[in-house]
């Protein structure tokens, strides 16, 4: 047993597979991927790494499939040594070795249009992973890791890969407090203790199917989880600064033809050192932009949360207004993000007297929590102001 330090969970234990897992490439090289790409150049803390966010959501697999198997033993084995949740931390721990540099923030440029979680199981099944599960797995095996990441397979399968990828997942249980203590803010506090100690595994009398769902005593838990995210993304994922960043690195990568390798073992060798040097040796405006701090500045920016309608109006106007400046004098971002996905997941509410109901009936709060929708205007400095009157008097007419 591997006994790792952690500001968030006190000690993450690793058992012998998992600890050879951890030497592995590409988990090595999450060390030099940080979980918040360029936001360490707005909050100075936030230097932390993949790395340290898979372990700690590897541990929060284990106690939330602790915390499911207590309340549903004949669903789920309680052994600690049982495969299916052996298997589910597993998961955890691969699931983002497939991010590329700067995590989030220029996901978008693989080649072949790979997403990150395509890259995470094209890694997880090549020979440097897959070699170690066959010979020392156990019970567990790669595509059993596969299938909980990506969401198939059997009825028990379907319901783990909720605990690492749903409405109430260890990812975002442990990034919210992560991202929280490293950026030094408190919006992404939230009671994690309660959350565990009313979690529970729940039949939905509609399709049959097993999920999470929440005993009544856990609602206004998990409401805090929702509100907690809620402000993360606005107050610190959206950050006003972090976004012009994060366009300047899209336009970087673009003007370059750089592109994330589709090739596993290529990609291993891409982390965010790799990039900087590259950004430095850039005679790109927009690597300068980054690596010089001389960045455009807020021209224009809308409210928080625009209609289906204003944000079709404010899509149109840009392409206007842009027609009559330079390549590149514009950067555009628009910051939309859902705080709950709960028409879609439908994460059930169980009451005291065995009722069962979903989450959105009970929460008038989370019913009442609009999508996060927002359009920037960004400009070289010298076009502040005559952008910025442009986009005002054209957006009230």
């Amino acid at each position: 047993m591997l006994s790792l330090r952690d500001p968030i969970h006190g000690y993450v234990k690793a058992d012998a597979l998992e600890a050879r897992l951890l030497r592995v490439r590409p988990l090595q090289r999450l060390r030099w991927v940080r979980q918040l790409g360029l936001t360490h150049l707005v909050f100075h803390g936030a230097e932390h790494s993949r790395f340290s966010h898979v372990l700690g959501a590897m541990e929060l697999a284990g106690q939330v499939y602790d915390a499911l198997a207590q309340r549903s033993p004949n669903l789920l084995d309680a052994d600690k040594r049982a495969p299916a949740r052996r298997a589910v931390r597993l998961a955890a721990l691969l699931h983002d070795i497939g991010h590329a540099p700067f995590s989030h923030s220029a996901e978008e440029l693989f080649e072949e249009g790979l997403s990150h979680e395509d890259m995470t199981l094209r890694l997880i099944r090549g020979s440097e992973i897959s070699e170690i599960l066959a010979v020392d797995g156990d019970g567990v095996d790669t595509e059993q890791v596969c299938r909980i990441l990506d969401g198939s397979g059997t009825e028990v399968e379907h319901l783990l890969s909720q605990i690492v990828s749903g409405e109430l997942d260890v990812d975002k249980m442990d990034y919210l407090l992560r991202d929280s203590l490293f950026c030094g803010v408190r919006y992404g506090n939230y009671d994690l203790g309660r959350l565990l100690e009313t979690m529970i595994a729940l039949e939905d009398p509609e399709t049959g199917s097993w999920g999470i769902g929440i005993d009544e005593g856990g609602v206004h838990a998990f409401e805090a989880l929702v509100l907690a995210r809620y402000y993360m993304f606005t107050q610190v994922y959206f950050n006003l600064t972090g976004k012009v960043l994060e366009l300047h690195l899209n336009e970087w990568l673009r003007e370059d033809g750089l592109r994330w390798p589709a090739d596993p073992d290529t990609f291993v060798c891409h982390d965010d050192i790799t990039a900087w040097s590259a950004m430095r040796a850039s005679p790109s405006r927009h690597a300068e932009a980054i690596t010089g701090r001389r960045h455009h500045t807020i021209a224009f920016e809308t409210r928080e949360h625009l209609t289906a309608a204003e944000r079709d109006g404010f899509s149109a106007l840009v392409e206007e207004i842009e027609a009559d400046f330079e390549p590149g004098d514009l950067l555009v971002s628009n910051s939309a993000k859902d705080a709950h996905h709960l028409s879609a997941s439908s994460l059930l509410v169980r009451h005291r007297d065995g009722r069962l109901t979903p989450m959105q009936a009970v929460s008038d709060f989370i019913g009442e929590l609009s999508r996060i929708d927002r359009f920037r205007v960004y400009t070289r400095p010298d076009l502040t102001d005559t952008v910025g009157t442009l986009f005002t008097q054209r957006w009230k007419s």
